[in-house]
Order: structure tokens, then C-alpha cells, then sequence
């Protein structure tokens, strides 16, 4: 089983963060990275989404040059994830996407703990379309940069671990979803400050996507309809 996960900033180290995680929840398949270089360092808002959309694009043409059986958008806004879909010819999951849905698959009402305000509408509005706004309690800014997230200093996991409580005390949240997918290696140490129920995207994504590849079948141009 062969997964990638694209990270859609151009920051390597995170990729590479990010992968680690993934590997860890799903020591079983081959799971690489790829790093969006034409991108920007971070993805904090709609404008950086639009930024990354170019050379992520590229990137999800390259994992299917490599023979991908599934691909992740590694950002929790989803950046790209329609168009990805669209050009793919695979499956290709958003680890906000699915956060949501293994939130729902679990029958929690989830609030979104993420990096900075501007990414918020973002996110509302992906929780909106997707169709999980009945089930969200609220999404929450921390006030901290991606990368700084990513670097997990114990400053960065205190103020997530407040906000973590406060979603679930204030909100009425039953889990709470790590609104970035440098929160990722963070999960069971925030678990332990909160002992609140995270939902990490990157380890959702990668469950959903072995389930998504052996249900997976795709379209035979011998079929009658079947397009090519």
C-alpha cells in the first residue's frame, strides 16, 4: 500500500514531521512526502492557500507519476483538496476532511483548535461545505504561527493545551480536532496536559485513506459509460 502525503508549504523539516506521524499511525503501508518548494513557508489563510494551489497541483501530478495508490493534502485547511481530487485519477483525502468525518464516523460534536485567526473562515467554511456544521461546536484560534506549531516548544504546547480545555469546557466540545498538521506529534502529549479526546488529521487521513484504496476501483474505458 502506497500513500503521499504532499505538504502544501514549502517547509521540508514540516513534511518530514508530518510523515513521521503518519508512519507511526500506519506502520504497514509506505508512506512518503512531498514538499510544495513553489509554495509558502506556511499556510495561515486564504491567501497562502491561493499562493500554494500552482506547485501543489504540481505535486499531486508527480505522486501519480510515482505510482501513489492514494494522496493526502497535508494542511488542515485543505488546500487544493477539490481541484487534487479532480486531477488525480486516485484517491486523494484533506486531513481536515478527515478529521470531520472520523469525528462523525465516532458521534462526537468537535470544536477545531487551530494555528492563527486567519485561518478560521477557512476553516468554517471547509467544515460548512463538507457538510459537518452540525456537528461542530466552534473552531478556535490559538494565536500561533504554523511553523511555531510545528517546533513544539513547551511554550506552543501550554497555550494549545488552554485552548484545548477551554473547547471543551466552554463549547461543550466531546473531542477536540488539532486544527494543524504540525499539532500532529503533539497529540499525546497535549492528551495527557487535557485529558480531553484529539482527533489528529494526519492519523485519520491515513486510516481513511487504506480504507479508501480497497474500496477504490477505477473507471474501465471498456465499460459502456465508463469515461476515459
Amino acid at each position: 500500500m502506497r500513500l503521499i502525503f504532499i505538504n502544501p508549504n514549502a517547509t521540508a523539516a514540516m513534511t518530514d514531521n508530518i510523515v513521521a506521524s503518519a508512519r507511526a499511525a500506519l506502520p504497514e503501508a509506505e508512506i512518503t512526502g512531498l514538499t510544495n518548494h513553489d509554495g509558502p513557508p506556511a499556510i495561515q489563510g486564504a491567501a497562502d492557500g491561493a499562493a500554494a494551489l500552482p506547485g501543489l497541483l504540481d505535486r499531486v501530478r508527480e505522486a501519480v507519476a510515482l505510482g501513489t495508490q492514494a494522496i493526502v493534502i497535508a494542511c488542515f485547511d485543505d488546500t487544493g483538496l477539490a481541484e487534487a481530487q479532480a486531477a488525480a485519477g486516485c484517491p486523494v483525502l484533506g486531513i481536515g476532511q478527515s478529521s470531520y468525518a472520523m469525528a462523525a464516523a465516532l458521534g462526537l460534536r468537535f470544536s477545531v483548535v487551530t494555528s492563527t485567526a486567519a485561518s478560521v473562515p477557512v476553516i468554517e467554511e471547509n467544515i460548512r461545505q463538507q457538510g459537518f456544521a452540525g456537528q461542530c461546536a466552534s473552531v478556535r484560534a490559538s494565536g500561533l504561527a504554523v511553523l511555531d506549531i510545528d517546533e513544539g516548544s513547551e511554550r506552543v504546547r501550554a497555550r494549545l493545551a488552554d485552548e484545548i480545555a477551554l473547547a471543551s469546557r466552554q463549547d461543550g466540545a466531546a473531542a477536540v480536532v488539532l486544527g494543524c498538521a504540525g499539532m500532529s506529534g503533539l497529540r499525546p502529549d497535549l492528551a495527557a496536559r487535557t485529558g480531553v479526546q484529539l482527533i489528529d488529521g494526519v492519523a485519520a487521513s491515513a486510516h481513511l485513506a487504506r480504507a479508501a484504496i480497497a474500496l477504490f476501483a477505477p473507471a474501465d474505458p471498456r465499460k459502456p459509460g465508463a469515461t476515459a
